[in-house]
């Protein structure tokens, strides 16, 4: 019996944080930086003088300077007061530490069209997965509606078993796993906690482990991943994180391997190329193989996965154990509700501005004789 698994970035269903909905990264990469700096700082016991400083001037780069409220973000004081602020525009941080005030700096977020909801669905429908690994989800219940809502009017069915496990990324995206009648989702376990022997903590979402059962006996182990993006802290330390990241998965799989499991795929966003140095420890040294080689996978001559569809930007994976791989009858990408200006694939005939796409990432797939 065929199975088809597949991996999609839906880059959010509903609800998507304001500072990652611009085409690329470096629109707000510096305020990025400059949330993600300002986040470790409010989280320390203790503000020393130096921390206010830098406190005030991040408030400041980030449009918080005069009110809470942002056009890409809030600063949420709900006991207690972090900063106040002077008649005349003067800033002062009357919290000493973390204990002193209960809030957060949130991510403004804002709805995409109704018409990239259901170029979205489309895409789903068109692939009928049987197991589908899911990128940047929102959270279960969303994933649940978007089921219901708007992959069973397009296709004629919904998955029957949705699991998400909310991950360690404060923007709200996270992985999850969908799959169809006949695919029921098992044991699952999570890594969210897992850290460097220094206490680092290893995953930006998470990497779980799912066992999903087969129609015809046996369980296939489903490892869902998006690893650390390009897109904001120096290149160095992104590419440290990602190493770090890859090489835990791959002692996840060997581990999965050694305890007898022979059907093992590693799917989702790995934002990275095939020959980098960061993905070697994953990939490289009789690792996972990479369904794109397969002789049966047909890329349309474009072996990228986002955007452009050039090779420097494949970046989603499908990748298999030796069983798994010996497994593939077919295989390919998904492309008709990503925008292109320049012909490369036909798009959805609805599909006639960037903003309605599904996405910028090409859903993978493959066809398993299991």
């Amino acid at each position: 019996m065929v199975t088809r698994v597949a991996t999609f970035n839906v880059e959010n269903l509903f609800d998507r944080a304001r500072i990652l909905a611009a085409d690329t990264w470096e629109v707000h990469r510096d305020d990025l930086e400059a949330y993600a700096e300002l986040t470790r700082v409010l989280q320390q016991d203790t503000y020393s003088a130096v921390d206010k400083e830098r406190i005030v001037e991040l408030l400041v780069r980030l449009g918080l300077g005069a009110s809470d409220e942002a056009p890409l973000m809030r600063l949420r004081q709900n006991r207690g007061r972090l900063v106040r602020r002077r008649t005349g525009g003067e800033i002062v941080v009357e919290a000493d530490g973390r204990g002193d005030w209960i809030g957060w700096l949130e991510l403004r977020r804002q709805s995409p069209t109704e018409l990239a909801l259901r170029h979205t669905a489309r895409v789903v429908a068109d692939l009928a997965p049987d197991v589908l690994g899911v990128v940047e989800a929102e959270d279960r219940v969303a994933l649940g509606h978007f089921s219901h809502d708007l992959v069973r009017p397009a296709a004629g069915w919904e998955f029957e078993h949705v699991m998400l496990i909310d991950g360690n990324d404060e923007r709200g995206i996270d992985v999850g796993l969908m799959t169809r009648e006949g695919y029921p989702i098992g044991r699952v376990t999570s890594h969210v906690d897992d850290r460097t022997p220094e206490g680092q903590r290893i995953f930006s979402r998470d990497c779980p482990e799912l066992e999903v059962g087969l129609p015809g006996g046996g369980r296939l182990v489903v490892m869902v991943n998006h690893l650390k993006s390009k897109g904001y802290g120096s290149q160095a330390s992104s590419n440290r994180a990602r190493a770090r990241q890859a090489t835990r998965v791959r002692e996840i799989y060997e581990a999965r391997l050694a305890a007898g499991e022979e059907l093992v795929v590693i799917l989702g966003d790995l934002n990275d190329t095939p020959d980098s140095e960061p993905l070697a420890p994953l990939l490289g040294n009789g690792g996972p193989r990479d369904v794109s080689t397969h002789p049966a996978f047909d890329d349309g001559g474009w072996p990228g996965t986002y955007t452009t569809g050039r090779a420097g930007n494949k970046i989603d994976y499908v990748l298999c154990s030796p069983a798994v791989f010996d497994a593939v009858r077919a295989g390919g990408m998904h492309r008709r509700g990503v925008w292109t200006a320049s012909g490369r694939w036909p798009m959805y005939e609805t599909l006639t501005r960037p903003v309605d796409a599904a996405s910028d990432h090409h859903a993978v797939w493959v066809d398993l004789d299991l």
